[in-house]
């Protein structure tokens, strides 16, 4: 049995003639990261706003803890939100900002400095209570934000593109951050980034949020791994998306040749995506590769080279590798099996989940 602590039934949501939302369905498992991803106007934080109290959801019902919630107003909600600029009141010390919530609700003076003491130091900022805001590096004052959020014990924790105002190093120091102090306090988060990198990194669950629909949701690496249309396969790290035929389960024609892969359920001779990371290629002799290409570009990253060729039928592809090559030169190209994913044009995860069902329907009907 699970620890749902949040779910959307059916939720859309339209402003005037815009439908932000569309029939979105999922669940928030209690203890867990989970990052809302996309680009910006896809509705993500459109779902953090509705799960707040900040919005209201037009149609479709939004479950907190078994009980429906879309009438019930945000201070009485078990969340709490950092936004991206924080909201501090720049006329109170460290201290005040996290207390603020908890003067509002009167709660004892006695309980409040216990509960301020025991936030900051959850934030990793002891002594730092009579610091003034304006004192604060961009760091901290980020840390500030969570330790007013979490001195309420709020349930769920919502953050609206909370690490988008810092520098790309802090960025990233404060990802790991945030990661740890997730697991500290063991509560929910939901964090709205349009930042792949920073989703991969630091979340259990990612959705991704593209013209109002969930487009996928999983784990990063099956995300990363096994995506479902060419917009994930884009959106989320570097792809070779070529179009090809899925002559039959297993077995896919790609620039004109038959290749072994792991997919299957699409109809014979459906015309499909194939997706093929830059990582998952190898360069080799020409004899041996499965396909030939000549090198047109070289650039060196450091950790790898990123070579960009062209096949015998004009293609391009981008290859990461550890190999140097010399442009103009011809190479062979190989790749495994499971290093090819195949996608359905346009299919979201509602219609691969529907696909897949009726596959194994399919199999079960045969096995009798």
């Amino acid at each position: 049995m699970t620890n749902q602590v949040i779910e959307f039934r059916h939720v859309s949501k339209q402003y005037d003639d815009n439908l932000v939302l569309r029939d979105i369905n999922f669940t928030i498992e209690a203890g867990k990261f989970y990052t809302l991803l996309g680009p910006s106007g896809s509705g993500k934080t459109t779902i953090l706003r509705i799960i707040a109290g900040f919005d209201d959801a037009t149609s479709g019902d939004v479950i907190f803890d078994g009980q429906r919630i879309n009438d019930i107003p945000a201070n009485q909600r078990q969340v709490n939100t950092v936004f991206q600029d924080y909201a501090l009141f720049p006329h109170m010390n460290v201290a005040e900002n996290v207390a603020f919530g908890l003067k509002i609700k009167r709660i004892p003076k006695e309980e409040i400095a216990k509960r301020v003491q025991d936030a900051l130091h959850m934030v990793q900022l002891d002594g730092y209570g009579e610091r003034e805001i304006t004192e604060m590096s961009g760091g901290q004052r980020q840390r500030v934000a969570i330790a007013r959020a979490i001195v309420n014990r709020p349930k769920v924790l919502l953050l609206d593109e909370a690490l988008s105002a810092l520098d790309h190093k802090l960025r990233v120091e404060m990802q790991a951050e945030l990661r740890a102090l997730q697991r500290r306090l063991g509560i929910t988060f939901i964090f709205v980034t349009h930042d792949q990198g920073e989703a991969l990194a630091m979340s259990d669950q990612i959705f991704i949020i593209n013209d109002g629909m969930i487009q996928q949701s999983g784990t990063p690496v099956d995300i990363y791994d096994e995506p479902l249309n060419h917009f994930v396969a884009d959106f989320i790290g570097e792809s070779n998306i070529v179009p090809g035929i899925m002559k039959k389960d297993f077995l896919v024609n790609i620039n004109g040749h038959d290749f072994e892969c792991v997919d299957a359920g699409m109809k014979p001779n459906e015309k499909v995506e194939a997706v093929l990371r830059p990582e998952d290629l190898d360069i080799t002799t020409v004899d041996q590769g499965k396909l030939v290409a000549t090198v047109d570009t070289q650039l060196f990253r450091g950790v790898d080279y990123q070579i960009m060729v062209h096949d015998e039928e004009g293609h391009e592809w981008k290859i990461n590798s550890i190999h140097k090559t010399k442009v103009g030169e011809k190479v062979g190209i190989t790749f495994d099996p499971e290093d090819i994913h195949i996608m359905r044009y346009h299919e979201t995860e509602a219609a691969f989940d529907a696909r897949l069902d009726s596959y194994e329907g399919d199999d079960e009907e045969d096995e009798r």
